[in-house]
């Protein structure tokens, strides 16, 4: 019988003293009087300090933590940290793996963007992959967007980065909403491949690519990363693809339809995307 049950069985009303009663039901005395002991007041003020700075500093490890705590004027080592991060289940968000890989037989393409004044929707898609963390593994986040109006036209998910995956997100932005004049990636072989830049030569689309080191000519899908991460993936700690999937697709509708931009005069992206400019 589990200890739970017979220690349910002790009445302690019964005549029959508690002692002889736990020696009865073979029940070890001092674990019936035991009770877990909570956590002292410090640690939980350390607590819930760790939960509001972590919205701070998500990508801080113990060891830093332990020195921010310090420079705070608690007096704590590295081991309780670990543990008072663990309780409060701080996931430190590390550095990204690399997920632009060049290969230096495929052709690229120039710059196009440079002083270029980008004023109606399809002048300019951009594209570009990112490194999404999950409670157990990670995934592969691809998505296209309308450089004008800041609107997703297309993304997917996959858990390798090959040149048909990234080709399969163009080719429905573009079966569902008609072609670019330009459309700007970086060097990475997933762009750079025969197979990607067939399917944009066959379109007559104009090719762009971001030089070596200039991560900034791609900055409003680095902008529209930070704001998938920030506000739904690091706050989710999904635990499987397929909750990803859903969990992704409710964001990119929320994204599109409800999500102002104060760059835009705080129009979503669907409604400047479907905005009619008047000449």
């Amino acid at each position: 019988m589990p200890l739970i049950e017979r220690k349910n069985m002790v009445d302690l009303n019964e005549k029959l003293s508690l002692s002889k009663q736990c020696i009865l039901l073979n029940i070890n005395r001092n674990s019936f009087y035991f009770s877990p002991k909570g956590e002292g007041s410090e640690n939980l003020s350390l607590m819930e300090l760790l939960k509001k700075q972590y919205h701070a500093t998500p990508f801080y490890g113990y060891r830093k933590i332990t020195v921010w705590f310090e420079r705070h004027g608690f007096v704590v080592n590295e081991k309780r940290v670990r543990r008072l991060m663990k309780l409060v289940n701080w996931q430190t968000i590390y550095r990204e793996p690399r997920t632009t890989i060049a290969v230096k037989e495929h052709k690229k393409y120039p710059y196009l963007l440079k002083g270029l004044e980008i004023t109606q929707n399809n002048q300019v898609w951009a594209t570009d992959i990112t490194y999404i963390p999950m409670d157990k593994g990670f995934m592969y986040l691809c998505a296209i967007i309308d450089l004008h109006s800041r609107y997703v036209l297309s993304w997917d998910i996959s858990n390798t980065m090959t040149a048909q995956w990234c080709t399969g997100v163009l080719q429905e932005a573009i079966d569902q909403h008609g072609k670019p004049e330009i459309f700007n990636t970086d060097q990475g072989s997933q762009y750079t491949s025969e197979v990607h830049t067939k399917l944009l030569n066959d379109n007559n689309i104009k090719i762009s690519m971001d030089g070596k080191g200039r991560a900034i000519d791609n900055i409003f899908i680095e902008r529209l990363w930070r704001s998938v991460k920030y506000e739904n993936v690091y706050l989710q700690a999904y635990g499987s693809t397929l909750e990803l999937y859903k969990g992704l697709k409710e964001y990119f509708r929320f994204y599109n339809d409800e999500r102002f931009h104060q760059s835009l005069d705080y129009l979503t992206p669907r409604e400047m995307y479907n905005k009619i400019e008047v000449a």
